[in-house]
């Protein structure tokens, strides 16, 4: 998922320096929804592991 951020983020810097304001601001914007998910399941993770009693790894 962190790859799909990265994509979509480095598409928005590209439209944007092209020219191609509606398609920088779509590609930021689902750039930054998947940031939030990734961060969302990131923690959710971490959790699940703390209750288990392992340890981060």
């Amino acid at each position: 998922m962190l790859g799909w951020i990265l994509t979509f983020l480095l598409l928005a810097v590209i439209a944007g320096v092209l020219g191609f304001g509606g398609v920088a601001g779509a590609a930021a914007g689902i750039a930054k929804i998947l940031f939030f998910v990734f961060l969302v399941l990131l923690v959710v993770s971490a959790v699940a592991r703390a209750a288990r009693g392992q340890a981060p790894v």
